[in-house]
C-alpha cells in the first residue's frame, strides 16, 4: 500500500506510541500473574501486546483453565497499573511525539486516539500531559466489540475523524495493532519503540525509528 497522496487524519495508538508506558503495563500484568499463580512465558505475553486487558485475561483464563473472573482480574491489574502510573515520576511521552502531535495539529490535520486501553487510563495520560486539545476523538477498548488485531478500532477511528480511510494513516508499535490497520485498509507506520523490541512490525507499510522522520513527510 502506498502512502496517501493527501493525509487528512492521523490515528495514534497510545501505549508505546504516545507514552512510554509499556514497561509499567508489563509490571502490572506480571504482578497480577504472580498473584494468581500462573507462569506466563515471554512468547505468550507477546501475543497479548496491543490487545485490550479484558481480551488478554479472557485468553489467559482459557489458556490456563482458570476458575477466575476475567473482569475481576482486569480491575486487579488496573489498580496495580494506577499505582505505578501515579508513583513513577520518570513516566514520559515518547521522544518526539509531542512535536509530531503539535505539527499535525498546526497543519489542520484531524487527530484521533485509538487505544485498547480503558478510557480511564487514556484520560489519565491525556490530562497529565495536556493532550486533549489536539485530538478530535478518543476510542478505548471498551468502545469495541472486538480487540486488536480486529480492524474495528481503526474503522471506527476513520469514521470519528470524518475522513475517508484512503486519507488516513495509523501509527502503531505492536504487531496486533499493525494487523488491525492492515485489515482496515489503512496505511500504517510501525514505530520501533525500544521498549517493545519483541514486536516485529513486519507487516507495517513503513517502519519509523524516530518521529522526526514523519514530521518531514506530513
Amino acid at each position: 500500500m502506498n502512502l496517501p497522496k493527501e493525509i487528512k487524519c492521523v490515528i495514534f495508538d497510545m501505549d508505546g506510541v504516545i507514552i512510554d508506558s509499556e514497561e509499567i503495563h508489563k509490571k502490572a500484568y506480571y504482578e497480577t500473574f504472580i498473584s494468581i499463580g500462573v507462569d506466563v512465558s515471554d512468547d505468550l505475553y507477546k501475543t497479548l501486546t496491543g490487545s485490550s486487558t479484558i481480551n488478554a485475561f479472557q485468553k489467559l483464563v482459557t489458556h490456563f483453565k482458570l476458575d477466575l473472573n476475567p473482569e475481576e482480574l482486569v480491575l486487579d491489574k488496573r489498580k496495580r497499573y494506577v499505582n505505578f502510573f501515579e508513583n513513577d515520576p520518570t513516566l514520559h511521552l515518547v521522544k518526539g511525539v509531542e512535536d509530531l502531535i503539535k505539527h499535525c495539529y498546526n497543519k489542520g490535520l484531524t487527530l484521533v486516539l485509538a487505544s485498547s486501553s480503558a478510557m480511564v487510563n487514556i484520560d489519565r495520560v491525556f490530562n497529565r500531559f495536556n493532550l486533549n486539545k489536539y485530538f478530535t476523538a478518543k476510542i478505548s477498548g471498551a468502545d469495541l466489540t472486538a480487540s486488536k488485531p480486529h480492524p474495528e478500532i481503526f474503522e471506527k477511528a476513520a469514521i470519528l475523524g470524518n475522513t475517508p480511510k484512503e486519507n488516513c494513516i495509523v501509527i502503531e508499535d505492536s504487531d496486533n495493532g499493525v494487523q488491525a490497520a492492515n485489515d482496515a485498509g489503512i496505511f500504517v507506520f510501525g514505530y520501533k519503540n525500544p521498549m517493545a523490541d519483541d514486536q516485529t512490525l513486519e507487516n507495517a507499510n513503513s517502519v519509523l525509528k524516530d518521529f522526526g522522520e514523519l514530521t518531514s513527510i506530513i
